[in-house]
């Protein structure tokens, strides 16, 4: 793994929220705040839980482009994946990553109809930091 990699990865460990951006129906970005990945692969996949019923799900069916970027606020730096999202409804997926305390969020536990699982795969990233940007292919040495 390259050190860009490797520092855009320990950013990414140590950042206490996700921004996900998608295209809404007229082709506009949107951007939410996302609580952490539930789990990850590096820096080439990420899975979230999220509302079936959401906007968001709706508009990542339509159109799966997506990027989700990460904040060092300390330090003022950053880190932008770009890449598609599949939305999950698979027991297999829903089970995966459910943790104890998610009936709060559904409360028809890990069979909820409005629970879903995102898996965002990364194809490149931009990482910022020091006051300069600098593009990276995932996975390319």
């Amino acid at each position: 793994m390259r050190d860009l990699e490797r520092t855009a990865e320990n950013l990414i460990e140590k950042a206490s929220f996700a921004q996900i951006c998608y295209l809404d129906p007229e082709g506009y970005p949107v951007t939410k705040a996302m609580l952490k990945p539930r789990e990850r692969e590096g820096i080439k996949v990420f899975w979230f839980s999220t509302n079936t019923s959401s906007d968001k799900v709706k508009c990542l069916k339509r159109d799966p482009r997506s990027s989700l970027y990460f904040i060092d606020r300390r330090f003022f730096r950053g880190v932008s994946l770009v890449g598609t999202v599949e939305v999950l409804e698979t027991p297999e997926a829903k089970e995966r990553i459910w943790r104890e305390g998610d009936t709060m969020y559904y409360a028809g536990g890990v069979t909820d109809p409005d629970y879903c699982v995102l898996r965002f795969t990364a194809v490149r990233g931009r990482f910022y930091g020091n006051f300069k940007s600098e593009n990276f292919r995932i996975g390319e040495d």
